[in-house]
């Protein structure tokens, strides 16, 4: 085998510095997770127990198989908005009866679980994974619709989520919706759509108008249960394919429905496979506080990877971009890792290679980021790295493979987009700690502003002000450290998640597996014009 070495230091300053830096920066990021799983406040959880109904993740606990580990995804979502941090929403993918299915759940203790722009954005995100991975999706439902305030920013899009419905369903993926309590107006199409309903006893009210717009609209005088109850749906209307006396009972019956679906993955397990020969536990020290200091991404690989084992692809050509073969929990991956931060034309080439490699022997790429972007400057523009940067990104952009990204430390530029980011639909993309993602890197876009403001002066004539240029460069420092932060980024989903580096291979894991379940297929040759 191919093991790597490992040349990390774990008793010198630089590893202790980083690893003090990474767990300053976890302990940040616990604190903001702590408020996602707080919902709505100690107030209306009190109010929402006392009531006798479930929370939202205790709704997902007991649907899980025992002692299955559940991946939530965007925990986030809404971080540095003015709405809640989780958007009354909790979404992620769990086993259930053996299935992998795709999990979600309205907090009702967040403004009833009512909607809001992200919370739309975070049940438009996991549809989507839904659909690419095959996964069965489960809707555990408890919402009082849109939330009516931003009605302008849902209303449109929304419409979006009942599609996905369908679709899902026309795809032959199974879509059940157990209704708790709220399923009104438009989230009426929840069940409506799905093609599985669970209904609970006395607290499921599914109707498009309630009892004061029914009122308002005809002038007849109606309660819940007889509008939009469980048992007039189970016995009158037939909306309920399933009638449960209490919160359990309904997932119970969820449960089994799920065992009934005969939903099979479209690759088998692949079995036990052999851990990492280094502790993960050592990936708190890789990446240093600071990110303009590079990193040896192999490092990172060893702590990964079965059995540390990794094949290198062109290991002297195009360095500062690590490329090569490995298996992760038993899937088969290939992996480009930044190893320097910058990509040059030789980096390019070699991973648009890579990649057309990888899509021959339908192989999944993983992409661990830590880049600056493509080099710039006289030698490399005429060096043609315009062309070979394309080519790189037209490889990203049309290999059919499932792609996997982490972001370790920097994303920056087109190298975010060379290296699959967000906008080039990877199956699941996370985020750590330390990650930093923008066009540039905050001192560089304020000196590029800087530099332009005083040519734009001396072409008028006009004196420069350096005293307000350098008040200007420090707002647009901050501004841009600010937003290339991981939970800024996380808060409007341009990833799946802030994760833990100590978790980044069980988290690949639970993804790949989810992978395994749709069919896929690499490109053969339909990379359209590479520019030589």
């Amino acid at each position: 085998m191919t093991v790597l070495d490992s040349a990390l230091d774990t008793a010198g300053p630089e590893y202790r510095a980083a690893r003090e830096a990474m767990l300053a920066k976890l302990a940040d990021l616990d604190a903001e997770h702590a408020k996602a799983l707080a919902g709505g406040g100690e107030k209306y959880v009190e109010r929402h127990r006392g009531r006798g109904k479930l929370l939202a993740r205790e709704r997902v606990e007991l649907l899980l198989d025992p002692d299955t580990p559940f991946l939530e995804l965007s925990p986030l979502a809404a971080w540095g908005s003015e709405y809640t941090v989780g958007a009354s929403l909790v979404t992620g993918i769990g086993v259930v009866e053996g299935v992998e299915c795709l999990i979600t759940a309205n907090d009702p203790t967040v403004r009833g679980g009512a909607s809001n722009p992200w919370s739309l954005r975070k049940a438009l995100r996991a549809n989507d994974i839904a659909l690419a991975n095959r996964l069965p999706v489960i809707s555990l439902v408890e919402s009082g619709g849109a939330d009516l305030p931003s009605q302008k920013e849902i209303f449109i899009p929304g419409g979006a989520v009942f599609r996905d419905l369908t679709r899902l369903s026309a795809a032959g993926i199974p879509t059940v919706a157990v209704v708790f309590g709220n399923s009104t107006a438009g989230g009426a199409y929840v069940p409506g759509m799905s093609d599985h309903v669970i209904m609970v006893k006395e607290r499921a009210k599914v109707f498009l108008g309630g009892p004061p717009l029914v009122k308002m609209a005809t002038g007849e005088e109606s309660d819940d249960e007889s509008l939009g109850g469980a048992g007039m749906h189970a016995r009158v209307s037939g909306l309920a394919d399933h009638f449960a006396v209490d919160e359990p009972d309904a997932l119970r019956q969820a449960r089994r429905i799920v065992a009934r679906l005969n939903h099979r993955k479209a690759y088998p397990d692949p079995g036990p496979a052999a851990p990492p020969e280094y502790d993960e536990d050592e990936l708190l020290g890789v990446v240093p506080g600071d990110l303009k200091i590079p990193f040896d991404p192999r490092e990172v690989i060893a702590r990964i990877v079965d059995a540390s084992d990794f094949d290198e692809f062109k290991p002297l050509y195009g360095t500062s971009l690590t490329t090569g073969w490995a298996t992760l929990h038993g899937y088969p991956v290939g992996i480009l890792a930044n190893a320097r931060g910058v990509l040059f034309s030789e980096e390019s080439q070699k991973a648009a290679q890579f990649i057309q490699l990888a899509n021959q022997r339908d192989i999944p790429l993983l992409f661990l980021h830590n880049t600056t972007g493509y080099m710039v400057g006289r030698e490399y523009e005429q060096g043609g790295i315009v062309k070979h940067g394309a080519m790189m990104i037209n490889a990203v952009s049309n290999s059919r493979v499932p792609h996997l990204s982490v972001l370790m430390g920097a994303s920056y530029g087109a190298g975010h987009y060379g290296m699959c980011g967000r906008a080039y639909d990877p199956r699941f993309l996370f985020a750590w700690p330390s990650a930093k993602s923008a066009v540039m890197g905050p001192q560089q876009l304020a000196g590029v502003l800087s530099i332009v403001a005083r040519q734009s002066a001396a072409a008028k004539g006009r004196p420069y002000d350096d005293e307000a240029d350098a008040a200007l460069r420090a707002m647009v420092e901050q501004q841009i450290e600010s937003e290339s932060l991981p939970m800024f980024l996380s808060g409007r989903l341009y990833d799946d998640g802030v994760i833990d580096p100590r978790d980044t291979r069980t988290v690949l894991g639970l993804c790949l597996s989810a992978i395994h379940t749709a069919p896929y297929e690499g490109v053969r040759g339909g990379f359209g014009v590479f520019r030589m």
